[in-house]
This record gives structure tokens, C-alpha cells and sequence, in this order.
């Protein structure tokens, strides 16, 4: 599947009803992504996305109940679902998550964290490459936030991650608000963690805002992103060269002046690790 660079605009947002007027306004948002379950690919689809793209803002579609590290077998309409949207919006990559969502036919309604087994690698591999083979473009796999950890863990989050990509082929939807959740939490280092990723197989990242509870940290896509994970991002981009970091916002919605002051943001941190990144080559090669 090649390096898995895909030669987007720098920052993108997480399309939804709510933010359609702020992101039809802010001109320079490179990309959106839809949640897929969202969209009916053989409805109406709503007229801002159309808008979209007229102007040729790329759309990809963003799974959330494939459950890839599922016992069960995928099924079959969710991959067409996700297929059709695919081809519909000539999407230039289709992304899920490293996680299940049911089991026994019962619906969890959440991103639950797979066992680091072996076991369970050879059960995700599997899935990944069967979803593959529906998709009319290539699978992107994202990381997520988990508050608990099973036991009897075979490996941590880094290596299973990446032995999940190096085996199925896949690409990588790099979450950096989820390494900083995780290496806050579960207390390991998060530039150790983006140190052992294949980040040639980088595709985009995404990013978000979170809130310290009792002592932990939750992801809340609803929050605005906090310096912090600014920072990683920054770490990130002077690692990598990075296609595409989409802000998303699912509650809490910000006006158009406060989107554009975080796009903005968001923006700058990739600047300076680029500039880094860049400044570091330079001094290698002179």
C-alpha cells in the first residue's frame, strides 16, 4: 500500500450539522471527515457536504462500528455502507478504529480496548484485511483512548499497534490527543511511543480536546485542545512529515471566531516542527 501519504491540505475538522456554517466560512480548512454512520450513501446527501465538494474539499469517511477487533465476523452491509460513501465522495482513504464495539450481538455504544494478545493480533489482522478487500480505497486504523487496560497483556500499546499495521498492510490515522491521554494515564512516555510507530505509514492525525477529572484525563471532544497536546503535536511534525491534522468536535460547539483561532493553533504547533524537523536535516546533511 505504499507509504500512505496522501497529500492533504494541513487541517481539517470533523464535519458535523452543527459546524457546517463555520466550516463552509473558513476557507482555508484543508479537509473534513465524516462519521460514516452518519450518512446514508443512498439518501440525501446534506447540502453542505455537497458544497464541499464543488470546492474540492476532500471527505473521508470515518467508521465507528466495524469493530475490527471484534470475535464475530464483520458484516457485510456495514462494509458496503462504508464502500459506497468511499466511492461516492472519491474518498482518498477510509479510517476505523483499533477497537470493538459488540460482542454476543450486544452493542456496547463505545470504542472498547482489545486484549494486547496474540490472540487477539491475529483475530484484528484478520478483520483489517477482510475490510480491505470490500473498500475501494485504503484503510486507515486510528488508536484510541482507554481508561482500562485488560489484563494478561502480551505486549504494549506501541508494539501491537504497529505489528497491526506491519501484518495487515494497513495505514495509520494517528489520534495525538489519545497518546496523550494513554501515556498520561497509564503513565508510559508518549515520545517513546510515537518513536516506535511506523510513521512512514502515517495517513493523517487527528486531535481534540480533553479535561482532567479526579485525576484523569478524558477525552471530551468537546473541549478545546490544550497545550499540551499542542506540544505533542509539535513533537509529532518534527518527527514526520505529517499530511493532515483534523480537529474534532463533537459537543460544545465552538462559533466561527473561536474554530478559526484553534485551527489556527493547530496550524502554528505543525509549523514549528516542521520547521525543526527541516532545521534538523539541514544540519545533518551540511
Amino acid at each position: 500500500m505504499g507509504t500512505g501519504r496522501l497529500g492533504l491540505s494541513p487541517v481539517g475538522v470533523g464535519w458535523r450539522p452543527e459546524l457546517a456554517l463555520a466550516i463552509d466560512r473558513h476557507v482555508e480548512v484543508g479537509f473534513v471527515e465524516i462519521v460514516a454512520e452518519d450518512i446514508d450513501p443512498w439518501g440525501d446527501i446534506p447540502a453542505p457536504l455537497t458544497l464541499l465538494r464543488q470546492r474540492g474539499i476532500p471527505i473521508i469517511p470515518h467508521g465507528i462500528g466495524l469493530s475490527l477487533g471484534g470475535a464475530e465476523p464483520l458484516e457485510t452491509a456495514r462494509l458496503r455502507h462504508l464502500a459506497r460513501l468511499a466511492t461516492l465522495f472519491d474518498a482518498p482513504v477510509v479510517s476505523e478504529h483499533v477497537a470493538f464495539v459488540r460482542a454476543g450481538e450486544r452493542e456496547a455504544g463505545h470504542l472498547l480496548p482489545l486484549p494486547r494478545t496474540f490472540a487477539m493480533l491475529d483475530v484484528l489482522v484478520e478483520n483489517i484485511q477482510m475490510a480491505a478487500q470490500h473498500l475501494p480505497t485504503p484503510l486507515a486504523l486510528e488508536n484510541i483512548a482507554t481508561l482500562v487496560e485488560w489484563p494478561g497483556a502480551e505486549m504494549d500499546e506501541a508494539t501491537f499497534l504497529s505489528e497491526a499495521l506491519r501484518r495487515s498492510g494497513a495505514r495509520l490515522l494517528l489520534d495525538i490527543e489519545n497518546v496523550y491521554a494513554n501515556a498520561r494515564n497509564h503513565r508510559f512516555a508518549a515520545l517513546d511511543y510515537l518513536d516506535r510507530l511506523p510513521l512512514e505509514r502515517l495517513s493523517y492525525v487527528h486531535i481534540a480536546g480533553g479535561v482532567e477529572r479526579g485525576g484523569v484525563y478524558h477525552d471530551t471532544h468537546a473541549h478545546p485542545v490544550i497545550p499540551e497536546v499542542l506540544a505533542l503535536l509539535e513533537e509529532l511534525c518534527a518527527r514526520t512529515e505529517v499530511p493532515g491534522v483534523l480537529l474534532e468536535r463533537d459537543d460544545q460547539f465552538p462559533g466561527i471566531d473561536e474554530l478559526a483561532q484553534e485551527l489556527e493553533s493547530i496550524g502554528a504547533a505543525m509549523r514549528r516542527g516542521d520547521m525543526r524537523r527541516r532545521s534538523a536535516a539541514c544540519e545533518c546533511s551540511c
